[in-house]
């Protein structure tokens, strides 16, 4: 008896001190958007079938994203685009646009047969590393994504998206009304799957969210900062 209470109290102690570390805090609570096909849509990611993704701080591919030191240039970021684009090889791939966010540089990659964004990349504004974003575009890209379009969509190609680029401009616009008054939608770039869309305040960029080709679910790219400016490339 006396060896379980022993064992019942240490286990007490260590959750006690989890608790107070923050280990087994809550993640910050997020406003919702929900659509009559069940979506739920929150800053901070999307809830649908399968999963969701929180929102907390974005990691890089080293950890955390550094907040001072030297920034690489607009320039220096062409140059690692160019060379991911030569060392990968793909006749088929070019860099459509580099936008430049606080936290990082925004890459849309294009398919110049079909005219398609086939997905998209960031990069580290402090080493240079570039590497896929998370979000949709792992999740929800049908071809070039981590899941294939396997959680939420459908990696079966011949199969169209049923969501309309102005449907899914609807969707953006419907969520931002509610989270971000006075903000507006900028034009829906289609992926495998997907739509990317840039969100305007007082016609300047101001974010970016993505709606799902199959469902119409919002998510939000709450990892960029404040957008500092772009460049168009092809």
């Amino acid at each position: 008896m006396v060896k379980r209470f022993s064992v019942l109290l240490l286990l007490l102690t260590v959750v006690g001190s989890l608790a107070v570390s923050g280990c087994f805090s809550p993640p910050p609570q997020a406003p919702a958007y929900n659509y009559p096909s069940g979506g739920m849509m929150g800053p901070g990611g999307v809830v649908g079938p399968g999963g969701m993704m929180g929102s907390s701080g974005m990691m890089g591919p080293g950890g955390p994203y550094r907040t001072g030191g030297p920034r690489i240039t607009m320039d220096q970021a062409v140059e690692i685009v160019n060379k991911y684009l030569k060392d990968r090889n793909d006749p088929d791939l070019v860099a459509a646009e580099i936008l430049e966010f606080t936290n990082n540089f925004y890459v849309g990659f294009k398919e110049k047969s079909s005219g398609i964004y086939a997905f998209e990349a960031l990069i580290d504004p402090y080493t240079g590393d570039i590497y896929s974003e998370p979000g949709p575009n792992m999740m929800w890209n049908a071809k070039y994504g981590m899941m294939n379009g396997m959680m939420w969509g459908n990696r079966n190609l011949s199969i169209p998206m049923t969501v309309t680029a102005e449907q899914a401009k609807k969707n953006a616009q419907d969520f931002l009304d509610g989270y971000l008054p006075g903000v507006k939608t900028g034009d829906a770039d289609r992926f495998h799957g997907y739509y990317t869309i840039e969100i305007l305040k007082d016609n300047q960029i101001y974010g970016m969210l993505s709606v799902n080709g199959y469902t119409g679910q919002v998510w939000y790219h709450f990892w960029h900062g404040p957008f500092i400016g772009m460049k168009e490339l092809g």
